[in-house]
């Protein structure tokens, strides 16, 4: 998992994919938004730290699809949501 710096809004996870589009804007909006979020590309993990992090992205979003965006171990917003981001966010 990488970390990038910025306001603190909360504990803000991203599951991506490196070579997802809406992943990358998902990724682009949080800079925008200037707050500090965690994320991880799942395609380059591999073995049980794979297997754990499709465990804890199905907790949020069953189908496993990405983009999956945890704010505050209380919501998710799959895919390129602007406005609920935003919303969300602050």
């Amino acid at each position: 998992m990488e970390h990038t710096d910025g306001i603190d809004k909360g504990q803000i996870t991203l599951y991506a994919l490196s070579t997802c589009v809406w992943c990358g804007r998902v990724k682009s909006l949080l800079q925008d938004l200037g707050v500090a979020y965690d994320y991880v590309y799942v395609d380059n993990l591999v073995g049980d730290a794979r297997e754990q992090t499709m465990e804890e992205i199905k907790r949020w979003n069953p189908r496993c699809s990405f983009p999956s965006l945890v704010i505050n171990n209380s919501q998710c917003i799959i895919g390129f949501e602007e406005k609920k981001i935003r919303e969300a966010i602050g």
